[in-house]
């Protein structure tokens, strides 16, 4: 019997929305307001989802406190409170849009997740009250 845990934290970063690959015109056309020279920043939510059977002998699918250890190293280590744009390699040839961030946090986590007997099974970030991105893996 699979059981799903969700743990959920709260972040802090900034962003521009532009594409490295289109003219500031069409950025500008494109993105609109969230396009300013400087960025504009948000109070992200990140919900991270995994899998798995319980443990038998500790009734856990996975211990909690590792699950917020690696989010702690996975996610608010690099993006809290940075300019994702300019802090993160990752974004430098991609706008980083709530799609390709929750992309990112996905792959950030990955690596975690290899030594725990359950799986990652979706990233969900809330940009804004009106703005929710989920993500399932590539084969999700």
């Amino acid at each position: 019997m699979k059981v799903f845990l969700t743990r959920r934290l709260t972040l802090c970063a900034s962003h521009r929305l532009h594409a490295p690959q289109l003219s500031d015109e069409d950025n500008l056309r494109i993105y609109g307001k969230c396009n300013p020279p400087n960025g504009h920043g948000h109070n992200y939510e990140v919900k991270v989802t995994v899998y798995g059977e319980v443990d038998p002998v500790t009734g856990m699918v996975i211990n909690a406190v590792d699950l917020k250890e690696y989010m702690q190293k996975a996610i608010m280590e690099p993006m809290d409170h940075k300019c994702v744009d300019k802090d993160i390699d990752y974004f430098k040839d991609k706008p980083s849009t709530a799609e390709n961030i929750a992309i990112y946090i996905w792959q950030q986590l990955e690596p975690y997740m290899k030594n725990e007997k359950c799986s990652l099974y979706k990233v969900q970030l809330c940009e804004t009250e009106n703005i929710v991105t989920e993500y399932m893996g590539e084969e999700g």
